[in-house]
């Protein structure tokens, strides 16, 4: 992988340099110059991958993350170098043309090859050809059958050439060493004859004693005995192991986004509700005017939410209807809803109702992508009804969401609806990435004058 992506990246690099000067100046240019620069780049882009462990079995086949780490350590390397370049006053050695279309090039060239490779490699994985580490496996009786451990070191680089099985009763007892000991003697020498490289043991981890006693009788041979976790251990151990001080916790939950990531968000929240602001001026003092002009009642409308951490805050909207409900019992609004006014109908469908909650964006109370608000009163139930609701909470609501854009706007008549609404919620929660908020912000422009559901 590591070869293929330097060459990937030589040939990328020089081609667009010939190419670009060829048909700008029909002359193939200072080529020895970025023959050495498409050598630099592809040195210290294999040598960040593999700080990265990029091009571990288990990273390449991970294809999302393996975009992730191309993307931002192609941009990130192409940034610094032309930075030092810049510094070095050096940087008229290159043009823009070829410096351009390399990075486009190599990038996209990267995510082909990555995207086969990880579709090969996968493919590989599921029939064994990777399997060349000899092992064995001495196992409780029955657990080699029913977990999936024995497949998933077959997929993984070992090939079990044996499986020792030992009653449960067996395992118990306090003279397992004397007991066993003419099949753990066969055993030896059985792995020493085979050249096996690795023992897994798969037993409960209660068993304490009997672990101890193999890795006893195992202590002649010089190779890894790999304890395998058990069906309760390993439920936690997919979880990510956080070191705090010399104790090692299984991160159960992370915080769905962590200090950078709410950062980034935050950063974007800032500079788009400014700007939204700036534009959206006009058509919010236009409506407030309308709003005034055509019922009586204040412009705004303030109602009680809860954000992150189920922090309870102040909405700002624009007032649509006649009544002002904030209280333990709001109805949502309906098809030909006679509490709407008739330029809040319209306001509505819209979603120019939704403006003034720029300002709570600007406050920190919202973001501009997220769950979207429930009344307070309507939280309170749906916590009780649907179990994952409170996840809901894990980030900022928004003014906008993916539960939005992909049709859930508006009344939810029926448990089913709030519940799909949920779904798509968490999803966005669980695959945040800043990419994504843009992709709503967008979509939400057309989305809002095309559907018929918001009353």
């Amino acid at each position: 992988m590591a070869v293929a992506d330097a060459a990937l990246i030589m040939v990328s690099g020089i081609g667009c340099a010939v190419s670009y000067h060829i048909a700008t100046a029909g002359t193939l240019g200072k080529a020895d110059v970025y023959a050495a620069a498409s050598v630099m780049v592809a040195v210290n882009f294999v040598l960040l991958t593999v700080v990265q462990h990029g091009y571990r079995l288990k990273n390449i086949t991970n294809l999302p993350r393996m975009f992730r780490m191309t993307l931002t350590t192609w941009t990130g390397l192409f940034g610094a170098l032309l930075a030092i370049a810049f510094t070095m006053k050096v940087s008229d050695e290159f043009s823009r043309g070829t410096t351009i279309s390399f990075y486009l090039v190599g990038l996209t060239v990267l995510l082909v090859w990555k995207t086969a490779a990880a579709r090969w490699t996968g493919r590989a994985l599921r029939t064994g050809a990777f399997a060349n580490g000899r092992a064995i496996m001495i196992a409780e009786f029955g657990l080699a059958s029913s977990s999936n451990a024995v497949e998933d070191l077959g997929q993984h680089g070992y090939r079990l050439m044996r499986v020792m099985e030992i009653p449960p009763k067996e395992l118990a007892s306090p003279l397992l060493l004397s007991t066993l000991a003419p099949r753990f003697e066969e055993l030896v020498n059985y792995a020493r004859e085979h050249r096996i490289e690795h023992v897994f043991l798969l037993m409960n981890w209660s068993r304490q004693h009997a672990i101890d006693s193999i890795l006893d009788a195992l202590k002649i041979l010089p190779i890894p005995v790999h304890l395998v976790p058990d069906p309760n251990a390993a439920r936690f151990l997919r979880y990510p192991l956080v070191s705090t001080g010399n104790t090692f916790t299984a991160e159960l939950r992370r915080a769905p986004l962590s200090w950078k990531e709410r950062a980034l968000k935050r950063a974007l929240d800032l500079v788009g509700a400014s700007v939204a602001l700036l534009v959206f001026a006009p058509v919010m003092l236009v409506t407030a005017a309308l709003i005034k002009l055509s019922s009586k009642g204040p412009v705004f409308f303030r109602q009680t939410r809860h954000g992150f951490g189920g922090r309870a805050f102040k909405i700002f909207k624009f007032r649509t209807m006649r009544v002002l409900e904030d209280g333990p019992t709001i109805r949502q609004a309906e098809k030909n809803d006679p509490r709407v006014t008739p330029i809040g109908k319209w306001l509505r469908k819209t979603s120019i109702d939704e403006l003034p909650q720029l300002f709570n964006v600007l406050k920190g109370d919202m973001s501009l992508v997220g769950p979207r608000p429930h009344a307070a009163a309507h939280n309170t139930e749906y916590e009780q009804i649907i179990g994952n609701y409170a996840f809901r909470h894990h980030v900022k609501p928004g003014i906008t969401g993916w539960a939005q854009v992909n049709g859930y706007r508006g009344e939810t008549r029926t448990l089913d609806l709030m519940q799909k609404r949920v779904e798509y919620d968490l999803w966005y929660i669980n695959n945040w990435s800043l990419w994504l908020d843009l992709r709503i912000v967008l979509a939400t422009a057309s989305v809002s004058f095309r559907q018929q559901s918001a009353y």
